[in-house]
Formats: structure tokens, C-alpha cells, sequence
């Protein structure tokens, strides 16, 4: 895969779940998603994402949920595995595994729980990149896992390793966001540095990045799909305006989780995903409400 290749919307697709005891992953309608996804026209796909709850998965659901979507996207798009583990040993065992399955890229976030320096999150990457021959793509969420990868921590493993080409910046920092692409275009190989923040997208492209993985296209995915299509066919104002769109969906987020606000929305709108796994799936009635209000009137305005 070239790096050129690496661009556009990709959604993190949710991880339907069944309604028994063990909230067991929902492959049959993880395929219909998977469809209703391209039907919208993203240009990748990405598995065991943080929208599609990867910490609250089992290694093996992981390799499972990779061999469907891959198995279901046949090549359409590219497929980007979601393969970070706390250790740099799971996941080099899970990232070759995704490799093996027919992974096109890997998203690999950085480790989690314990605080980890600059030095260690390099040494990381490098050892997990020794082990793969597919492109990597790094992904930084410092909310999330407590550890940030520095702007030029993110050039230098671009620099340094030719499997590395890209990174995911979902810190919400702008400036950070702009960092990554300013320093890695000083580089001589290619970059593709993607906004994982849905509001930070055009402003990504608009400064030279190739598109965002974004949450809010699995409910969406026509809509998000559009900024970037808009964006490439010049249409800057059309891309503004599905830009703005979809920034509604900001003021519900605290009724709870992101991932939960944007996995119930899905099944609002009537496919059977399920809830996040618990505990993290709880959202207040008056959230609902809001919710079920924000994807009626966005559905007059014409968002699919």
C-alpha cells in the first residue's frame, strides 16, 4: 500500500454487540455495518478502534473482527487493524496477525495505564515495525492512554523507519495536529498525518494532511465521506458546510462516553449494534432524548 494511498475518511467502525450476558460481538451485523459504511463512500476501513472499543476486546475477538471486515471489505477500501497493546510483545503478535489476515495498514496506539517517555514509545514503534512489512500508522490519544507521542517523536519514526508513514493525531490539540504535519513534510518520503478529532478535519486537510478517522461517520459516513470529496474537487465551501454539520453532535457528548454516544446514535437509527460493553454504556434518558432530537433534525437537513 502506498502512503499516497492513505487519505480520506476512514471510520473506526463500531463493535455490534449482542444483547446476552456476555455482550458477544455481533459479526453479522458487523458486516451489514461494514456495507452501509462503503455505501456512504469512505475510503477505509478501520477495526478494533477506539469507536470500536478495542480495550474492552479480547485479543481473539480482535483477529476475529479483522479476518470479517477484511473478509467483507474484499479490497474495496483499505483496511487499517487497530493492533495497539500495552505491551510492544501483544502487539507485535497481534499486528503480524493482522498482517498475515490481509491487513492493508495498521493503526497502532500508543501503550496505556503506566506513563511512558519519549525514548520508550520510540523503542516501541521501532521494535513493533522490525516485525511487520505493512504500513504503520501511529495514533496518538493522549486522553485516552495518558501517554502523548511529541511532534518529533513523530517525525523521527517517520524519518527513522520505512514502515512507519503516517499518524492519527486525536490529542484535540490543533497546534499539535499542525506540528505533525510541519514537521514530517520536512521529511523526504511521504507522510500521511490523519485528524482524529471529526471537527479537526478540514482544518487537517486545509494544512496539508490526507483526511481524518472519523467516529462520527458511522453515522454519518455520507456526510463525513463529502468533506474530504469536496475538499479534492475544490469545492471548499461545500466541504465548510458538511464540515459544520456534523458539529452538533459536540453538545451531546456530555451525556456520556463518545464511544457510547456514537454507538447508541447507530442504533437509533435502527440497526441492531447493541450497547458498549460495561460499564462503559450508559447514557441518561434526557441524553437520549437529545440524541434521538439532534438525528431527526439532522436528518431533514439532509445528513446521511
Amino acid at each position: 500500500m502506498k502512503t499516497s494511498e492513505i487519505r480520506g475518511i476512514i471510520p473506526p467502525v463500531i463493535t455490534p454487540m449482542n444483547n446476552d450476558a456476555e455482550q458477544s460481538v455481533n459479526y453479522a451485523e458487523l458486516r451489514n455495518q461494514v456495507n452501509r459504511l462503503l455505501a456512504g463512500g469512505v475510503h477505509g476501513i478501520f477495526p478494533a478502534g477506539t469507536n470500536g472499543e478495542a480495550y474492552a476486546l479480547s485479543l481473539a475477538e480482535r483477529e476475529e473482527i479483522f479476518a470479517t471486515v477484511i473478509d467483507e471489505v474484499r479490497g474495496r477500501v483499505p483496511v487499517y487493524a487497530g493492533t495497539g497493546c500495552i505491551t510492544t510483545a501483544d502487539t507485535i503478535r497481534l499486528s503480524k496477525r493482522a498482517e498475515e489476515l490481509g491487513a492493508d495498514a495498521l493503526s497502532i496506539v500508543t501503550p496505556s495505564f503506566a506513563l511512558a517517555s519519549q525514548k520508550e514509545l520510540y523503542d516501541h514503534y521501532a521494535a513493533v515495525a522490525k516485525e511487520v512489512h505493512i504500513p504503520i500508522i501511529l495514533y496518538n490519544i493522549p486522553a485516552r492512554t495518558g501517554n502523548k507521542l511529541l511532534p518529533e517523536t513523530v517525525q523521527a519514526l517517520c524519518r527513522d523507519i520505512d514502515v512507519i508513514v503516517g499518524a492519527k493525531d486525536s490529542s484535540g490539540d490543533l497546534e499539535n495536529l499542525k506540528a505533525y504535519i510541519r514537521l514530517t513534510k520536512e521529511l523526504s518520503k511521504e507522510v500521511a498525518i490523519l485528524a482524529g478529532n471529526d471537527g479537526a478535519i478540514l482544518t487537517c486537510l486545509k494544512e496539508g494532511g490526507a483526511g481524518g478517522i472519523a467516529g462520527r461517520a458511522n453515522i454519518w459516513p455520507k456526510t463525513l465521506a463529502s468533506i474530504y470529496d469536496k475538499w479534492i474537487a475544490g469545492d471548499v465551501a461545500g466541504a465548510e458546510q458538511a464540515q459544520e454539520a456534523i458539529s452538533a453532535l459536540q453538545s451531546i457528548f456530555r451525556y456520556g462516553n463518545p464511544n457510547t454516544i456514537i454507538k447508541t446514535a447507530v442504533e437509533l437509527l435502527g440497526y441492531p449494534v447493541g450497547k458498549c460493553r460495561a460499564p462503559f454504556s450508559y447514557v441518561p434518558e434526557e441524553g437520549i432524548e437529545a440524541l434521538q432530537e439532534l438525528l431527526n433534525r439532522n436528518k431533514a437537513l439532509g445528513l446521511a
